[in-house]
């Protein structure tokens, strides 16, 4: 296959190295809802090529618009209250990608996901990242870094978690991790990820 006609990447596509990760874990053919998908373009990438029944909620009427003209099935929601209508296991992935630490009652989200998902796939940026602790320390300020660029009074963010904070929720709820990746400049982390990662992603079953 020639450059000019090679199928292009999961990397080529996908902007963000979270999204590129996600795409990954999903099995080709399996039924997909994602929450909070933006302008949906990781569930068109999904549909494509791997031909995935894709479903999406997003809040935003303008970013449901671009899901929409990308042929994606979205509607326009509220994904704390849009889950209670789904049946148990209605979908083999639900997907929370850096919408975690947004939504008022992350654990009862988090709940619905596990019931209606075979499995949950979760990527949230990890707030115990080192720039973090160092920017709070030495500007004894809330901490305002390129992970977390917001002044403390306009931050979509209403939940700082950090890695650790995540793992002792899933121990505590008796949730399988199947899979646990760690990112930092588009690139994995092998060690001390509670300190090294800024965005971890976690592939959860019951």
């Amino acid at each position: 296959m020639t450059a000019g006609t090679r199928k292009p990447l999961v990397h080529d596509v996908l902007s963000r190295s979270d999204a590129a990760i996600i795409s990954e874990l999903v099995e080709p053919g399996t039924k997909v809802l994602d929450l909070g998908c933006g302008d949906g373009e990781l569930l068109a990438w999904l549909a494509e090529h791997k031909q995935v029944d894709a479903r999406g909620v997003e809040l935003q009427g303008p970013l449901v618009q671009k899901a929409i003209a990308r042929g994606v099935s979205v509607y326009q929601g509220d994904l704390e209250q849009g889950l209670e209508d789904y049946p148990d296991h209605a979908f083999d992935y639900v997907i929370l990608s850096q919408t975690l630490q947004q939504v008022m009652r992350p654990l009862n989200v988090l709940n619905q996901m596990m019931r209606v998902g075979r499995r949950c796939i979760v990527a949230f940026p990890n707030f115990g990242h080192w720039t973090v602790r160092v920017s709070h320390l030495l500007s004894g300020r809330a901490p305002q870094t390129q992970l977390f660029p917001y002044e403390w009074h306009d931050s979509p963010n209403i939940h700082f978690l950090t890695v650790q904070d995540f793992e002792m929720m899933t121990a505590r709820e008796r949730w399988r991790i199947e899979r646990r990746i760690f990112l930092s400049g588009g690139r994995e982390v092998g060690w001390l990820p509670n300190l090294a990662a800024e965005i971890a992603v976690y592939l959860l079953a019951r």
